[in-house]
């Protein structure tokens, strides 16, 4: 065979072993792509499934589903409830919470009991809300969940699950002042009778009777999301300062004739002023002296004037400084003034003794400030003449002083002549002649 006829078959070769390889992949893979899929069809996305869908079921009378514990739940949604709620209007589907139903029939739920299941429900709402759910983490309520306690309150027990309200402003996020007479209500689903005694206090009847919004509620004392246990010596010794939010704001206080000193009186006062250190230096100590609500009450704080609590009666402010000095006289509340200003008309000795010493410390601070730093300039000038200008006192007396203990041997030789002197207390020098026979002095002569 040629050699041209050997390079033309292996010319074809090559190509034909090309097309052979690329048939054996691609008929299988033509095959397996013809062939119906026998597998069970794939769950469809869930936010393809409208509302209407759901509702063709759970809009019925009676839908119910019975746990394994005996627990029944209500599965009926009333649509115009639904609608009405910030999720409806917002158009939500339902399948955004309830991401894991899949086709019908449903799959089996795992929970146990009733309880359980709104706790597994909760879930989902970290979804969307994760800012929040986060801070729920650290709350009191987390805590009793995570140690046990089931009944601790969840997202749906206080914003229920398809009748979820909106409660804050959608622009600004701040409140919105028909929820404030809501949230109370909210909370007393759990606490009840702490709702009952804050529906008669100041504050609630305030609120309820007066559709008065300036009040504090619920979370305005103990947050939304990230309450903290309000029976820590840390929430104690903060308390002040939630007070303080409402009765130092001038704005809201002069609407109602009250003092916004109330703060400045107490931390000045001797109460005040240890809990304030406590705060600043051991906010977790304990201590005895009182915080606000300690006299003026929790829940249930009553107006000033209210005949059987109010603290401007005598009897009612004497019963509660007696609660922490039990042997306190009718004469005790009258040495404290309280949040009170002392002026000529309201306890006058303690006015004038303050303007007094108001006059009387700088009157004799300020000119001590003064003798001081004259005295620091005449030094300085004094030690630069000394420096600059003609040698001072002190100069002239070193010298001679200097002078005087240079001399100090010779004189004693002088006056003791037979005496002998130690070769180091001998002024160097060089040694003094010898007297002549005529420079003898005459008491020379007559001792020799």
């Amino acid at each position: 065979m040629s050699s041209s006829r050997i390079k033309l078959f292996f010319l074809l070769l090559i190509p034909a072993l090309f097309i052979g390889v690329g048939l054996v992949f691609y008929l299988p893979s033509s095959a397996s792509a013809s062939t119906p899929q026998q597998d069970a069809a794939p769950t469809p996305d869930p936010l393809t499934i409208g509302n209407d869908v759901c509702l063709s079921c759970h809009e019925q009378p009676g839908q119910t589903m019975q746990l394994e514990n005996g627990d029944i739940v209500d599965l009926t949604v009333l649509p115009n409830e639904f609608s009405a709620s910030i999720h409806g209007k917002e158009g939500y589907a339902c399948v955004q919470c309830h991401r894991s139903v899949g086709n019908y029939p449903h799959p089996a739920v795992a929970a146990a009991n009733a309880r359980e299941f709104t706790i597994e429900m909760n879930k989902t709402c970290g979804t969307c809300h994760e800012p929040q759910v986060l801070l729920t983490q650290d709350s009191v309520h987390a805590q009793a969940l995570a140690s046990g306690k089931r009944e601790a309150a969840v997202c749906t027990d206080c914003h229920g699950s398809h009748n979820v309200e909106q409660w804050t402003d959608g622009q600004t996020g701040e409140l919105l002042q028909t929820a404030r007479v809501r949230i109370p209500q909210a909370c007393a689903n759990c606490h009840d009778e702490i709702y009952q005694k804050y529906v008669d206090s100041v504050h609630g009847a305030a609120l309820y009777d007066e559709n008065n919004t300036d009040v504090p509620t619920c979370i305005d004392c103990h947050g939304v999301h990230n309450i903290t246990n309000p029976t820590t010596n840390t929430f104690r010794l903060a308390s002040p300062q939630i007070c303080a939010k409402c009765h130092t704001d001038q704005q809201i206080m002069q609407k109602y004739s009250l003092s916004t000193a109330v703060l400045s009186t107490y931390v000045a006062d001797f109460h005040g002023t240890t809990v304030t250190v406590f705060e600043k230096e051991t906010p977790d100590a304990q201590t005895n002296k009182p915080v606000c609500y300690d006299c003026h009450g929790i829940h249930d704080i009553k107006r000033t004037d209210d005949p059987r609590y109010g603290l401007q009666l005598q009897q009612n402010l004497l019963a509660r400084c007696q609660s922490c000095h039990p042997g306190a006289t009718a004469n005790f509340p009258t040495a404290w003034l309280s949040h009170y200003i002392s002026s000529p008309d309201k306890n006058p000795l303690v006015y004038y003794v303050n303007l007094f010493y108001k006059f009387f410390i700088p009157g004799v601070l300020v000119p001590m400030a003064v003798l001081v730093a004259l005295d620091f300039g005449h030094t300085l000038y004094k030690k630069s003449r000394g420096k600059f200008g003609k040698p001072t006192h002190e100069g002239h007396a070193s010298e001679q002083s200097a002078s005087k203990v240079e001399s100090a041997p010779e004189t004693f030789s002088m006056d003791y002549p037979q005496a002998h002197i130690p070769e180091q207390l001998t002024p160097k020098g060089p040694p003094s002649p010898t007297p002549s026979e005529d420079e003898k002095t005459d008491e020379e002569v007559s001792h020799e």
